[in-house]
Order: structure tokens, then sequence, then C-alpha cells
């Protein structure tokens, strides 16, 4: 080769490796990483001035108003990127135990299945997934307590109301077992032939939150408590009996309260006569069912629980010390009075008390829910049972119950 060509190529190599480590040193470019991306894909900490992406696992009867909100605070923080992914929240707390799905936030639908998970986390890693106490403990989002949605000519067969009250009566489990098992369907207590038996919906608790809320409401009016559910009366047979008994009315268990709720009022009562489901999914429907199959009305049982919609923010190895900073920042934001205050729209009851439950523009469809039976006013609600109480609950209803 010719001298001349040698100095040539030699000077275009150089010049290449004096551009490329300029290039590897400007601020903002990493090798093997795109532009602007958060921690790498081992879940570590973002570079200073980095975007950074978070990863928010919820349950999709919020979906709407979380969308909303989410939306609202990426407009105010552009530099942190949350992906949402609406999944059940028994199939979430499952996919989180075995290592499938790695969020930095969860929200489930109550309470009850973040025992679950913290206590199933406990005992496969003996570590906390996340702190139960404090500050970081997970906090509320929005509440909605469970209810009985009734087509309202079935409901006065069902509720002992005195004669002359206006007042609403609270339906009971005790009610409709006695409904469940008349051989003689509706006529045998009080109703018309043409109604035939008696049809009761609610989710399949082994997969769907409200369905697990139902059985833990059975067990609070069947031991006449709000707090302290135990295992041992988890194994009473006479209340395995209350259960099955009452089950019987259920042709199908659902994996989704929207689903039957949905059919209830495309399909009337020759669907179901009584739906166990969130107050708010029986808020955004009722005014849909009036007029289809008579009236659809909300009864309350003597004793409710909260879907409280907790969010977690999750202590994991896979999230890092930006991804946590991010997630709390995002807490906060959907915690705030302006963000509660638009759950009313939803149907939801706001988390923050101080938020009042009235709108002033006339948006609020809590109050145009008043004359099919909502109240403002609630029954005594149960406090969750811890998660070792949740797993024998959902062993227990499996071994009586599921078909």
């Amino acid at each position: 080769m010719k001298p001349k060509l040698i100095i040539v190529i030699g000077f275009l190599i150089a010049v290449g490796v004096i551009v490329y480590a300029a290039v590897g040193r400007r601020p903002g470019v990493r090798t093997g990483a795109t532009a602007g991306s958060s921690a790498d894909t081992r879940g570590g900490a973002a570079e200073p001035g980095a975007d950074v992406e978070i990863s928010f696992e919820y349950s999709t009867e919020k979906k709407d108003w979380l969308e909303a909100a989410v939306a609202e605070f990426q407009r105010a923080n552009p530099r942190i990127r949350v992906k949402l992914i609406g999944k059940g929240s028994l199939d979430a707390a499952s996919a989180i135990l075995d290592g499938i799905d790695r969020p930095v936030l969860w929200s489930p639908a109550d309470s009850l299945v973040a025992n679950l998970l913290a206590a199933d986390w406990q005992t496969k890693n003996q570590s906390a997934l996340f702190p139960v106490t404090g500050d970081a403990a997970p906090q509320p989002l929005v509440l909605t307590p469970m209810v009985f949605a009734v087509w309202e000519e079935r409901a006065k067969v069902l509720v002992d109301a005195p004669a002359g009250s206006d007042a609403m009566m609270p339906l009971t489990w005790s009610a409709i077992r006695k409904a469940v098992a008349s051989p003689k369907g509706w006529a045998g207590i009080g109703g018309k032939p043409s109604w035939g038996f008696v049809t009761l919906g609610h989710t399949d608790p082994t997969k769907s939150n409200s369905g697990l809320q139902a059985i833990a409401l059975m067990a609070y009016e069947y031991f006449h408590t709000t707090s302290g559910l135990t295992v041992e009366q988890l194994l009473d047979p006479k209340f395995q009996d209350f259960v099955k008994d009452i089950e019987r009315g259920v042709q199908h268990f659902e994996s989704s309260t929207g689903t039957f709720m949905t059919d209830m009022i495309r399909f009337g009562p020759s669907k179901y006569d009584i739906a166990v489901v969130y107050e708010s999914l029986a808020v955004s429907q009722l005014e849909n069912a009036q007029g289809r199959w008579g009236s659809l009305h909300i009864y309350y049982p003597p004793v409710t629980i909260w879907s409280d919609h907790p969010v977690v923010l999750l202590a994991a190895p896979w999230v890092s010390t930006d991804q946590a900073r991010a997630g709390a920042q995002l807490i906060g934001f959907l915690r705030s009075a302006p963000i509660q205050t638009s759950a009313l729209r939803f149907g939801f009851r706001p988390a923050d008390t101080s938020v009042p439950m009235k709108l002033p523009d006339g948006t609020n469809p809590f109050a145009r829910s008043v004359p099919y039976g909502l109240s403002l006013e609630l029954p005594p609600a149960a406090q969750p049972p811890d998660g070792t109480v949740v797993r024998n609950m959902l062993m227990m209803w499996s071994r009586v119950v599921k078909r």
C-alpha cells in the first residue's frame, strides 16, 4: 500500500475516534439507551435530569376517574411518565406475588386484597412489600360502599318497612337467604308467581374483589360484629350452611362486577333480581335502568364495607429511588382537594373528608340518585379482616360453594 494512502486512512480513523468520544461525553446521551429514557432495565436510578417512568397497576372500577386525573398530572409534570395498567385486584395481587408484574404503584379495590398480598409476601419472602403503618402506609384514594341494587317491586317484598313509613330500611342477608330457599320462589314469600325463583348476582370471590366483600359481609351479619373476624368463625358449619344457602341463588359467578350490572339493566329481572355491587357502579347506572324494567333502587346492608381503593407505593427491589419519589408525588396529587372533588362526578365518595359531598355546579350524580335510594348517611362499616382471615375465607368459599 502506498505511504500517502496509509496516512489518509490513519487520519480518518483518528478523526472517527475523536468524534465518538466527544459525542459520548455530551450530556443526556448514553451508550445503549434511548435519549430521555429512565432507569435501565435492572431498575437502577435514573440519571439527574432524565425522565422517569412509573407503572401504576389499578383496579378497573376507578378507570375513568384515574385516567382523567393522571392526564392532568402528566400535563403538570411532563418529565414523569405514568404507565397505567388496569387489572383485577386479586389477579394483580397474585401476579405481583409471583414476580410476573412489577409495578411501582398498585391500587386494588380495597384493603382486603392489600392485606392479603402483604401477608402472602411476608410468608413467601420473609420481608415487607410495603409499610403497613405510618406515612408510607397505603392511603385511600376514593371510597365506595357495597350495596344491593334491587328492582323496586321485588325489594318491597324483601324489606320489612313499617306501614306508612318512607324511611329506607336495610336489606339483610337473612332475608335474601329466606327468599332464595323458598321452594315456591317469589310466590312463597309474598311475590308474584310469574317472577319465578329469586336470582342473586355477585362476582366470583376468587376472581373479583366485590365477590370477596360479599362473603365478608355475610360473615359480619351472621356473627353480629363489625370487626375481629376470625378463622375459627369461618370454620363454623352453621355459618357455612348460611353462605351455601344464599349462594344457591347465584346462577353464574361473573369475574367482573360491571359485566353483571350491565346484564341486569340489559335483561332486567329475568337475569337478576338482586345484585351486590359497588355504590359507585350503581350510581353511574341507575338513570340508565329507570323505565326499562321498572325502577332499580339502591338498598344498603345492615353492615357495609368500604372499598377504599388504597394506593400502595411498593418497597420492592425493582423500584428505584427516582421512581419512588415520582410515585409519592403522584399519590400527593391524587389525594389533593381538587382531584378528590372530581371523584364525585364518577360516583365515588372522596377519601379526603374535608371535601364536601355537594357540588355547586349541579353535576353531582349523588344528588340525582337520592330518589332511587342513595343515602349520604351509611350503616356501620366493618373493618377489613387481616390477610390470614381473607385467605381462609377464600378457601372456605371454594370448598363449600364453588361449582
